[in-house]
């Protein structure tokens, strides 16, 4: 087996007991900020270079961390309680199915880390009901890959098959400035999630796990990042 095979079967993401998660594999580390318009809807994703890191490292989970998005210990000085709560039910299990002309949408509110590109050219949640119009299928596509948790799935009616984009396997840092806020670390392209216990969490291409520490959905992100007064409202809309 070549150097570069074994790598990329060893990639994957450990979380540690009331610690960090523990990348393993090489797995390409970037910066993803949420660029808003004027009106403060997100308009679409600003990726910054690939930062430099080793084969194996090791990032925040507490939120406390002086060297965000790395560990530095500060979970052991913060007592951090990092008990992971996910029920680990599958996607599909999780998530409501709405039908519409051309598309099913999938959403597993649960899932929801508040990234609010399902607002953009309109809530998806009433869009879709307009898929048979090429601009609205459009949108409602778009919407739908660039939700970071994977909260929202879209599925094709004519071939019964999920509509996703080719995510090379990467982690996104997720910087929200229009909120003031840092989001979710966002898992891209089907990296494996290992729980502290070692129970494989579902594989997806799309997810989001915490890194405020505030999450009651533990490993994957809730929107507790989100400024309080605003995230029931954005998570019901």
């Amino acid at each position: 087996m070549s150097k570069n095979m074994s790598t990329k079967e060893a990639q994957s993401i450990k979380v540690t007991k009331n610690g960090p998660y523990i990348v393993s594999g090489g797995i390409p580390l970037m910066s993803m900020t949420i660029e808003c318009n004027n009106q403060g809807t997100p308009a679409k994703w600003i990726i910054e270079e690939k930062m430099r890191t080793p084969e194996n490292y090791a990032l925040c989970r507490c939120g406390q961390s002086n060297t965000k998005p790395f560990c530095d210990g500060s979970h052991i000085k913060v007592n951090f309680d990092g008990t992971e709560t996910s029920d680990n039910e599958p996607f599909d299990k999780m998530a409501k199915v709405i039908d519409s002309p051309e598309l099913k949408l999938k959403d597993a509110e649960i899932l929801c880390a508040s990234a609010r590109f399902c607002h953009r050219g309109g809530d998806i949640w009433e869009v879709i009901h307009r898929s048979n119009d090429p601009a609205a299928k459009k949108n409602v596509i778009e919407n739908s890959c660039d939700c970071p948790s994977g909260r929202l799935v879209v599925i094709d009616k004519k071939t019964g098959l999920i509509i996703e984009r080719d995510l090379e396997k990467s982690i996104g840092v997720i910087e929200d400035p229009s909120i003031g806020a840092s989001g979710p670390f966002w898992v891209r392209g089907g990296i494996p999630i290992y729980s502290a216990g070692g129970e494989l969490y579902e594989v997806r291409n799309r997810l989001t796990i915490c890194r405020c520490g505030k999450s009651t959905n533990k490993p994957f992100c809730d929107s507790s990042h989100y400024p309080e007064e605003d995230r029931e409202v954005k998570m019901n809309e």
